[in-house]
């Protein structure tokens, strides 16, 4: 419990308006997309960067944990206050300072909503390409502690590729700038790029600088069906060996095409076994050579048929098949453990054969789907939690997953990161020394501990 004279000095510092501790706000901010809940002992909502350092400071001070917190959509308790604390959520900092047209950048606070800032600097002919499936309402600061991906990565790159930028408060309750305005700024450290993706461990990014590309004129997208998923992984290695960059390159395997067969009643062949979602975009005058160059590069690999949207509604209706996938899922079980590994492009065949005799091992349904481009597999176990037994089993097949990505020159996280959820299989990927070197930043950064503590490494969790 944090006593009463420290929650007075909290509201000194934000106002009653943004402070709580009524157990139904602490009920709402204590859970993310894992299901798995901690509350905090009380919600404070910053509305600038004055206030995040202000209490910042005071947590430090009373070594009080504090856990910085946008959406809440991540899927790895990333934003669980596992050691109770203050939650300061950020998404009442949600302006758009600057828009440059000139020069291709803008400065955001970290509450502005990812797909807000898109269609924002859309409007104005430019493009902000990271689009994870939460860009709906995930936040830009969000993003940043996660280093978001999405399907558009492939060509475009990650959230890491955009960041120009940051204002960070330490947990000590400092101030520091990293980055610029400029493209090019190789002054001292590199310290953006050790805050991206940091889960929030490190600081708090209170101003954001994003790097913003021009829009491009058109899109395409395409549909194929591939009699089987080794087609489909050789059409993706061959359209990039044809020096063709996609925008985007989803995939769909057997046991996820048979779920949205089940629960949507789309008319897929019955021979169908994978399935490849394929965009391409820029100028309008060549998408039509190069969509015919890729279908042209793909038949050999065992496609069924084909189907090329001509307007946004033919576009939209192939992407309803990918979005029909995850309300199709609670028809098999009602719990899933949502994973999102990486392997090599060609080692995904051999990724998906190595799940399939998981899911038999442990009589466990599995569907995957996700970023054929990047290798980046969205693994879901879909368990029922109430049968006895049922989570141990969920992690035995857990255990052996992330063993075969190893195997494989894998990651056991892509896009999710790490949190609670991964933290014991950190060391499966990453030396002992490495995780130290991690630990000593950490320790630099945080000598009191307070920052979201428990998140990334397991034995402090």
């Amino acid at each position: 419990m944090i006593e009463d004279q420290i929650l007075h000095k909290l509201e000194e510092i934000v106002g009653s308006a943004n402070i709580s501790c009524e157990k139904a706000d602490k009920i709402t901010h204590s859970y993310d997309a894992t299901q798995q809940s901690y509350l905090p002992d009380v919600v404070v909502y910053a509305e600038n960067t004055a206030q995040v350092v202000n209490i910042v400071q005071l947590a430090n001070k009373e070594k009080i944990p504090i856990l910085p917190r946008g959406a809440g959509s991540g899927f790895t308790g990333g934003t669980l206050p596992v050691h109770g604390g203050i939650v300061l959520v950020l998404t009442r900092m949600n302006r758009i300072i600057d828009i440059d047209t000139d020069n291709l950048t803008a400065i955001v606070e970290p509450g502005v909503v990812t797909g807000q800032f898109q269609k924002a600097v859309e409007k104005l002919g430019l493009f902000y390409p990271p689009d994870p499936a939460s860009l709906a309402f995930s936040t830009l600061g969000g993003n940043v502690a996660e280093c978001a991906g999405g399907p558009r990565c492939v060509k475009y790159g990650v959230t890491k590729d955009y960041i120009l930028g940051l204002t960070i408060v330490t947990p000590t309750g400092d101030v520091i700038r990293t980055g610029g305005r400029t493209m090019k700024n190789v002054v001292g450290y590199d310290l953006t790029k050790l805050f991206v993706g940091s889960e929030g461990t490190l600081g708090i990014a209170t101003e954001i600088t994003l790097k913003l590309i021009p829009k491009p004129e058109a899109k395409k997208t395409m549909l194929v069906y591939f009699e089987t998923i080794d087609g489909a992984a050789q059409a993706v290695s061959n359209i990039i060996k044809n020096k063709i960059i996609p925008t985007t390159l989803e995939f769909l395997d057997a046991a996820t095409i048979d779920c949205v067969r089940q629960g949507s009643g789309l008319d897929i062949p019955q021979s169908c076994h994978a399935i490849l979602i394929i965009e391409v975009d820029g100028d309008a005058d060549i998408l039509d050579k190069q969509t015919r160059k890729i279908l042209e590069i793909v038949e050999p690999s065992g496609v069924i048929d084909t189907q090329i949207a001509h307007t946004h509604e033919e576009s939209e209706a192939i992407w309803s098949i990918r979005r029909n996938v995850s309300p199709s899922l609670r028809k098999i079980n009602p719990d899933k453990f949502n994973e999102d590994i990486v392997v090599p492009r060609s080692k995904v065949p051999d990724m998906i054969r190595a799940i399939e005799k998981i899911s038999k091992e442990f009589n466990v349904p599995i569907i995957n789907f996700g970023h054929a481009g990047d290798g980046n597999i969205h693994v879901n176990l879909m368990v029922d939690l109430k049968q006895n037994g049922m989570k141990e089993t969920a992690h035995k097949a857990l255990d052996k997953l992330f063993l075969a990505v190893v195997e494989m020159n894998g990651s056991i996280s892509g896009e999710h990161g790490i949190g609670i959820a991964k933290s014991p299989y950190l060391s499966m990927e990453v030396d002992e020394c490495t995780i130290s070197y991690m630990k000593t930043i950490k320790r630099i950064f945080d000598p009191n501990g307070i920052m979201n503590p428990g998140k990334i490494f397991s034995q402090d969790a």
